[in-house]
């Protein structure tokens, strides 16, 4: 029972991290559009791979499912609320 209660725990903070990630992404994404940063700077180049490897291919499936918004990328909003979602649910339930 503790090793359940371990794991779900560990997942629930793996989830939090990446809520983190994924507004650090979009963050710096926006920086970069708005040249405030330069992507040819090689820690933000490394940071931005990083990022995008790990961020992206949830964002592509959510892409595909939401319309078009024109300029606007809803898809890293929707990805936070179905992370809460799931975490709400972990506590909720004891998973």
């Amino acid at each position: 029972m503790y090793f359940i209660d371990f794991f779900a725990y560990i997942i629930f903070q793996i989830l939090q991290i990446y809520k983190y990630a994924i507004i650090f992404y979009v963050i710096i994404s926006m920086l970069i559009s708005f040249n405030v940063i330069n992507n040819s700077n090689s820690l933000i180049s490394i940071i931005m791979d990083f990022l995008f490897r790990l961020i992206e291919p949830l964002l592509k499936v959510i892409r595909k499912v939401i319309p078009n918004f024109g300029a606007i990328d809803i898809s890293p909003v929707i990805l936070i609320i179905v992370i809460e979602a799931f975490q709400y649910i972990m506590t909720k339930y004891g998973i």
